[in-house]
């Protein structure tokens, strides 16, 4: 018997097996007679990916944008939303666009500075490559 485990009701460590039920060992407490089963672990997530995700949120790239990006479900993305923001800035006058990069093709949009002004612009680290959003004020008609 796994004496790591305890009852999630009364946090007991007196208990004994009970049956399987979906394939899980299920366990039954001595002391307040409650039934449970462990608890499977998800798959954990590497926080990188989370920051990266928020990042691309708040610069305004769409939920769909930041899964094709980062390979991650854009559900999961949502929630962490959800979970870590409270309130997106609203977005006023301009709008943000992504390139993903290479190291040399990085250097090589820098060379020319023409299409650099009058744009604010952010480099992050992704992986081997460099994700570069630039955004620009949308022009008056």
């Amino acid at each position: 018997m796994e004496k790591s485990l305890f009852c999630p009701k009364c946090q007991s460590e007196n208990y004994v097996k009970s049956g399987i039920v979906k394939d899980r060992q299920r366990y039954n407490c001595k002391q307040c007679g409650y039934n449970f089963t462990v608890q499977k672990e998800g798959k954990k997530v590497d926080y990188y990916y989370v920051t990266k995700a928020l990042q691309l949120y708040l610069e305004g790239v769409s939920y769909r944008e930041i899964e094709r990006i980062l390979g991650v479900s854009h559900v999961s993305v949502m929630n962490w939303v959800k979970q870590y923001i409270k309130q997106r800035p609203e977005i006023l006058g301009y709008h943000p666009t992504y390139k993903i990069l290479k190291h040399q093709e990085l250097i090589d949009y820098f060379q020319d500075q023409s299409h650099i002004k009058g744009a604010g612009m952010m480099i992050t680290e992704l992986g081997d490559k460099y994700m570069l959003i630039k955004w620009e004020r949308f022009k008056d008609r």
